[in-house]
């Protein structure tokens, strides 16, 4: 294991979405983009690749949070990454452009399987993946459920236990509505979305599975042999030592802490985290 940087608040049920404002990254020159939607376990998921197939570099795929799209977890940090390697974006199962399936809930475990599903869709036997919040917690998944299609992963604000995030986080969720979403987020839904009237219903799943949430086992993540970037705000809703902790336990992992850095500025940090992750993406793997 080894530590890469450290030293490099959401209020109410923002905080559990893994969400913020964020925008494209300005000066970036934009690199070709294909979007369609796969059949993928009942679902039609949106998905969009950005950049060029490199063999010399996997491609990256990006999970994003709870109650976001594409945009609005990574539109700082994804044109960014596009420069020198394919990125792989979808949007999960009643998120952003994909319609939702009423009475399947929503789950890790189901999203982890719908990623490696949308994967063999795409042809790709090999992926790196790149979880932001919720989306670090479906990586994890990932790993656990189908190792052979994991390269890397980059685990950004991930919880793998309930005490990992503050007491505040589930007492807020135990209260989450609608009307406390924030706003950014519910217009990027009504945007997008294929079913604008399924706001609500959107909402009160997206909540619910973090309400349900249950650890996983510290066997599991100890079995986790892709190697492992680990990022966390030390404002975040992710306590630091939680983040320390699966460092710890991950057998092939390296650590950052982002210093002045809440759970909505995470994936905004792309001065800091386009270097740290391309450099550890790119990093032959120890063996």
């Amino acid at each position: 294991m080894k530590i890469v940087g450290v030293a490099i608040l959401l209020l109410g049920v923002a905080a559990s979405f893994g969400c913020g404002s964020r925008s494209l990254a300005s000066g970036v020159v934009k690199q070709p983009v294909q979007t369609g939607y796969a059949p993928v376990n009942g679902l039609r998921i949106y998905f969009e690749i950005h950049g060029i197939a490199n063999p010399a570099r996997p491609p990256l795929v990006l999970l994003h949070g709870g109650g976001d799209t594409i945009k609005t977890s990574f539109g700082h940090i994804l044109p960014e990454l596009a420069r020198d390697r394919q990125i792989i974006a979808f949007e999960q199962q009643g998120y952003g452009h994909t319609a939702d399936i009423a009475d399947r809930p929503f789950s890790f475990e189901q999203s982890a399987d719908d990623t490696a599903a949308l994967l063999d869709y795409l042809h790709i036997e090999k992926a790196d993946l790149f979880g932001f919040s919720n989306g670090g917690t479906i990586a994890l998944q990932v790993a656990i459920r189908h190792p052979k299609v994991v390269h890397k992963l980059v685990l950004a604000s991930a919880l793998s236990k309930r005490e990992g995030a503050y007491p505040w986080l589930w007492e807020a969720m135990a209260k989450a509505k609608l009307e406390n979403m924030p706003k950014e987020l519910q217009e990027e839904y009504l945007k997008v979305a294929p079913h604008p009237e399924n706001l609500r219903m959107f909402h009160d799943k997206a909540a619910q599975r973090v309400r349900d949430f249950k650890d996983i086992p510290a066997d599991a993540i100890r079995g986790i042999t892709a190697p492992a970037l680990v990022i966390v705000g030390d404002a975040d809703v992710i306590r630091p030592e939680h983040a320390v902790e699966m460092f710890r336990a991950l057998p092939h992992a390296q650590l950052a802490v982002l210093p002045g850095t809440d759970h909505m500025k995470v994936t905004a940090r792309t001065e800091w985290l386009v270097p740290t992750i391309s450099a550890f993406l790119d990093a032959p793997a120890a063996k």
